[in-house]
């Protein structure tokens, strides 16, 4: 099967397969697809909907984040995890309102200019949001190429230069039918060509697939683990941000040690939270990053 009739495959099956997920549908606006990206890095879908829904309703253009504080915007992103995330979105915000007039760029220089935004997001932005023709890789497109057209088991750890070409090359030229072709193989590696129990008969790339009609090799490379959660200073932080949160100004340094027993752990988790400049200190008070009601 040619490289172009691969992407092709992938369209009809999506055009009959795909979730019904509202960055995708016509009326997503591109803050709303670049919102939906920065949610989805690490985060599941169900969990990213209820999210993506009240964000959109209560910031539905960029210019209404950044007039708001970077507080608000920890505050809203709940318990999503990776709370950074909120504060590149607000700084994301600002920066469209001052070099773009509030809107977000189409350009894909000016979209990796963006604070926080990286090779995938700004692609992903400028395929989906624009129908420009960009490969657009992450973990799924990257386990799906890898297969299909190479026979690999599996991607690397991490996206290269190779993963752009080799994705770019099974991209229609006309550039909408390239941004649908890279939402559907995104959706086929999410659904169907997924990392441990692939579904090689529900697969419409699967007569044309290198990895199946060579056997589908098993991989040879280390396994990745499921990051751990429970008893980690990434907890530690989240329950520290859940007081914040749910607060209208700062709290003291005694209610925050009322959270977690380890003094040490609690202490680092508390001091990464001030470096990534979620969380400021007044004298022995604390409080979101920018929370004016002091």
């Amino acid at each position: 099967m040619p490289t172009t009739d691969l992407a092709e495959a992938a369209i009809r099956w999506y055009d009959a397969n795909a979730r019904d997920l509202p960055w995708r549908g016509p009326d997503a606006t591109p803050w709303g697809v670049l919102v939906s990206e920065i949610m989805l890095q690490q985060t599941p879908v169900s969990r990213v909907l209820p999210a993506w829904e009240a964000w959109l309703a209560r910031w539905p253009v960029p210019a209404a984040l950044a007039a708001d504080t970077p507080a608000e915007a920890i505050r809203m992103w709940g318990r999503l995890g990776y709370p950074r995330r909120a504060m590149r979105l607000r700084e994301c915000a600002v920066a469209m309102v001052e070099r773009h007039g509030g809107e977000v760029p189409a350009d894909l220089d000016e979209l990796l200019a963006l604070p926080g935004v990286g090779t995938y997001t700004a692609r992903a932005v400028a395929a989906f949001a624009y129908g420009q023709r960009h490969p657009v890789v992450d973990t799924n497109v990257r386990r799906l190429v890898a297969r299909a057209s190479q026979g690999e088991p599996d991607a690397g750890p991490t996206t290269t230069a190779a993963d752009l070409v080799a994705t770019e090359e099974l991209l229609p030229l006309e550039p909408a039918r390239a941004a649908r072709a890279s939402v559907a193989f995104m959706e086929l590696g999410a659904l169907i060509c997924t990392a441990r129990t692939p579904k090689c008969a529900d697969c419409p790339l699967a007569e044309a697939c290198a990895w199946r009609v060579s056997g589908r090799p098993a991989s040879t490379g280390p396994t990745r683990r499921p990051q751990q959660y429970a008893g980690t200073d990434r907890q530690v932080r989240g329950l520290l941000l859940a007081v914040l949160r749910g607060t209208t100004g700062p709290v003291p340094r005694t209610r925050l040690d009322l959270v977690w027993p380890d003094d040490v752990q609690r202490d680092r988790a508390l001091t990464s939270l001030l470096a990534d400049g979620l969380v400021e200190r007044h004298g022995e008070r604390y409080a979101l990053a920018g929370d004016v009601r002091m």
